[in-house]
């Protein structure tokens, strides 16, 4: 009797454990993790630390899916992409991401930085967000470079025409490396040139998008990373 009660317990145990293993191999995927790679546009230089475009998406995610979101940053104001490359590989981050976005380049025109530098890195920024996202470029968004010639700092620089026209170039070659690896791009820089014409846009230090912009950007972006994400 006493071996069959035994048995009866081992049996238990091993039910209520393969139970519990699934409960949490179910719970690990009821979350979604997003990452995203860039510069002061994506930190959110001068407006709230939940106001920037990761924090929003991720918000408005969590509002609309039943699974929960959370989100990583790899982004600092200043950096370039020889700075962001950096970055990545002190920080080494996993290769599990559900989705990941990638913003770089406009320190790299700003600091007057050479074109083939960006030409040389941005590929491979692109091909390391394609790792980070389980290997699938489908799981990756390239956004565009925000024109910041539309704003205060912008035309107070006298260079409007020269900024606008060297961010219109590393534009089309970030959109034409995204297209070759098949990586979505999305064109969020008309959104910025209307700073002038509407200040909202434009956050208090005069030169980086407002709170009311980066909504703008999730916009934009909402159908497609709920593609990626459904």
């Amino acid at each position: 009797m006493k071996s069959i009660s035994l048995l009866i317990l081992l049996a238990s145990f091993s039910l209520f454990s393969c139970a519990i293993s699934k409960k949490d191999i179910s719970s690990e995927k009821d979350s979604y993790k997003y990452l995203a790679l860039g510069d002061s546009y994506t930190i959110g230089e001068s407006v709230c630390r939940n106001c920037n475009y990761p924090k929003q998406l991720t918000d408005s995610l969590n509002g609309v899916l039943k699974e929960k979101t959370s989100v990583k940053l790899i982004a600092k104001t200043g950096w370039t992409t020889t700075d962001l490359l950096s970055a990545i590989a002190a920080e080494n981050p996993s290769k599990d991401h559900d989705l990941v976005t990638l913003l770089i380049g406009v320190n790299n025109q700003y600091q007057g930085k050479p074109f083939s530098l960006y030409e040389e890195e941005f590929p491979k920024l692109l091909d390391m967000a394609i790792d980070f996202a389980k290997g699938k470029k489908e799981n990756v968004i390239v956004l565009s470079i925000p024109d910041y010639a539309f704003t205060h700092f912008g035309q107070k620089s006298g260079k409007s025409e020269k900024i606008t026209s060297e961010l219109i170039k590393y534009n089309a070659f970030a959109e034409e490396t995204a297209n070759e690896k098949g990586v979505y791009f999305k064109n969020i820089t008309p959104i910025t040139q209307q700073g002038l014409g509407n200040p909202t846009l434009v956050a208090s230090d005069g030169l980086h998008p407002s709170k009311v912009t980066y909504k703008k950007f999730v916009e934009i972006m909402m159908d497609e990373v709920l593609k990626i994400l459904r």
